[in-house]
């Protein structure tokens, strides 16, 4: 996606990246970077407010559940080949059925 407006940072950059912004895992240049960014592109701005109504939503909805480690390891795998541009593979992703711990 870009707007096609010629920008400092490339609207490819900032999305490749977004979710580095969203949870500050980015140096203090790189973010002001991307929020000056936000500022002049309003497509990238929609994408940002999207994508961050997403996680607060999954937060609230899923944030005091235990996840599997198993399904944690399958998630983050996934995301990893989509962020270097891989085919992602078709099947659901499944966990095993979550046991309770011990106290």
């Amino acid at each position: 996606m870009s707007c096609g407006d010629p920008h400092e940072t490339d609207c490819s950059e900032v999305l490749d990246h977004l979710y580095e912004y969203l949870d500050s895992e980015m140096p203090p240049l790189d973010r002001d970077k991307f929020q000056h960014h936000f500022e002049e592109c309003s497509p990238c701005l929609e994408k940002y407010g999207l994508e961050e109504a997403v996680k607060k939503l999954v937060k609230r909805c899923c944030g005091h559940d235990d996840v599997p480690t198993d399904l944690r390891a399958k998630v983050l795998g996934r995301l990893d080949l989509i962020r270097s541009g891989q085919a992602v593979p078709e099947h659901e992703v499944t966990a095993a059925p979550v046991t309770p711990q011990e106290s």
